[in-house]
């Protein structure tokens, strides 16, 4: 009996142990449930909150979005979650099979912080979907008796064949749940069509954070050289990156950088204890910025284009950007933090070789722009003898010279001479006016009051980038007040540190063993654009 006793005592606190563990409002619940469905999946839906869903639905390239209202409790929830991933997974992700089209998102009404979000929307049962263009559920809110609202409330959903159905009438598409990601037809026919090149933006976006990911894994800032090319880049972008999240988050790093990497050697943070004070814990475009969607530079094949194709335009765009007297510090400042942190090492190579090349410093941001188009086509030349050989380009995106004379007949002389003139107009407008017109249409145009002082603060902490090298002090003490009906965002007042990876011999010899001095423009330095 005694045994017998001793038994049921073990079992009840065996069972109070997995009670706990999934104790109500618990979200390891709805995470458990997945996982046992698939152990090696990830949720491709984007789980919102009441803080980051206005960001999200502003920010997303995608032109519509179905929002998912649950609550982690509702067994009916749970069991309709892998029909809502694996429609999610054909438009969400790194791998989806047709990005930039539908965002499809959640928010968990159990949750606490979400309980008013969920009253805008006027949900009293779960699950709910809704279909909109995002922008709509930005500050939005949805009524059973509201009339013409650009807010619907789905009904035909039940399972995933049911869901994708009604998203295909809703776009006219015929996707099927077995589409794979290559193979399709959602590619953008970039090489003649002008205006596509204003999608190019969300990858901008997407190859900049992705630039930023690899210098972390691969910690990659680890010396006083390494960390003077890095500062200089963010020289660069801060002012001219034609995404104002990615001229945000570059501003916070740089007015960072002087704690965050002492003597030039950082902390990269992987114990979640001490995230939070080190570079790891910023996002260089934000951290609501939507991944996986390139549009743009979107291959046929998983392992082309993508990436260095975002690289390569992110560097267009700076260049198209710059002025005359920043040229030279522009030329540098990119040659070196692809010889830094570009980890293709033929490629590194390469770019650094021609960077080497360059006899005399450039004066005009015209210079810049024409080198770096030139530089662009004699990798193209190099690649597509190396891929024609090997079978490993892009078979929708073979390499070319560039621009085509479809897309540019004026700067063409003949089929082998180029009008130079042409080209650069062709340049900057291709990268400059077009690369943003429609994202000024989706409405990013002035900036907030707290990005207003964050830029300036940069501003104040970037020397003018024409002059030789990085200022000896950079760091700032920054107060932000703000009052409830808010106008008010003070001021930051700089505190100069001095910073260890000023005159750096190695890193000033690299570029001047060719033209033997850089010397220091005008101080006196063109006056920027505020907001690009």
């Amino acid at each position: 009996m005694s045994v017998l006793t001793h038994l049921l005592m073990f079992v009840g606190l065996v069972s109070l142990e997995a009670t706990a563990s999934f104790s109500p409002g618990s979200r390891s619940i709805l995470r458990d449930i997945g996982n046992a469905i698939a152990d090696d999946q990830k949720d491709n839906a984007f789980e919102l909150n009441a803080t980051n869903f206005d960001s999200v639905f502003r920010d997303t390239p995608a032109k519509y979005a179905v929002l998912e209202f649950f609550a982690h409790w509702c067994p009916a929830c749970r069991n309709y979650k892998p029909h809502y991933e694996k429609v999610a997974r054909l438009f969400n992700g790194p791998d989806a099979v047709h990005p930039g089209l539908v965002l499809m998102a959640r928010v968990d009404c159990a949750v606490k912080m979400n309980v008013k979000l969920c009253d805008k929307f006027s949900i009293t049962h779960y699950p709910v979907l809704f279909w909109a263009p995002p922008r709509k559920f930005v500050g939005g809110s949805w009524g059973p008796k509201q009339d013409k609202s650009e807010i619907i409330l789905m009904d035909d959903w039940r399972t995933s064949d049911l869901l994708l159905s009604w998203i295909n009438k809703q776009i006219g598409s015929s996707y099927g749940l077995d589409d794979q990601k290559f193979g399709n037809d959602h590619l953008l026919p970039n090489m003649s069509d002008h205006e596509q090149i204003s999608q190019a933006l969300y990858d901008i976006e997407e190859a900049t954070e992705e630039a930023f990911d690899i210098i972390l894994s691969h910690k990659a800032i680890k010396s006083s050289e390494t960390s003077t090319s890095f500062v200089r880049f963010l020289q660069l972008l801060v002012p001219h990156h034609p995404s104002r999240r990615c001229r945000k988050g570059s501003a916070e790093i740089l007015v960072n950088f002087d704690d965050l990497c002492p003597l030039g050697e950082c902390s990269y943070g992987h114990d979640s204890a001490v995230k939070n004070n080190t570079l790891r814990s910023f996002h260089i475009c934000g951290k609501d910025l939507p991944r996986g969607y390139y549009m743009f530079c979107r291959g046929s094949k998983n392992e082309t284009r993508g990436f260095s194709c975002g690289l390569w335009i992110m560097m267009h765009s700076l260049s198209v950007r710059i002025e005359d007297g920043e040229s030279q510090f522009a030329f540098t400042a990119v040659c070196d933090f692809i010889n830094n942190f570009f980890m293709c090492d033929e490629c590194r190579q390469h770019f650094h070789d021609m960077c080497l090349s360059v006899k005399t410093p450039f004066k005009k941001s015209r210079d810049i722009v024409l080198w770096l188009w030139s530089a662009h086509n004699k990798v193209n030349e190099r690649l597509k003898k190396d891929e024609a050989s090997l079978g490993t380009g892009d078979p929708k995106f073979p390499k070319m010279i560039w621009p085509p004379k479809q897309l540019c007949p004026p700067c063409y002389l003949s089929s082998t001479d180029w009008d130079h003139d042409e080209v650069y107009k062709f340049l900057k407008k291709y990268y400059g006016e077009k690369l943003v017109s429609s994202h000024k249409k989706n409405g990013d145009g002035g900036s907030s009051k707290e990005e207003v002082v964050v830029a300036a603060a940069a501003e104040e902490m970037a020397v003018p980038t024409n002059a030789l090298v990085v200022p000896v002090g950079a760091a700032l003490a920054i107060a932000l007040a703000s009052c409830a009906f808010g106008a008010l965002a003070c001021y930051w007042r700089t505190q100069q540190k001095n910073r260890k990876y000023y005159h750096n011999p190695h890193y000033l010899k690299r570029y001047n063993s060719n033209f033997m001095v850089m010397n220091t423009f005008s101080n006196n330095e063109s006056e920027r654009e505020k907001e690009r």
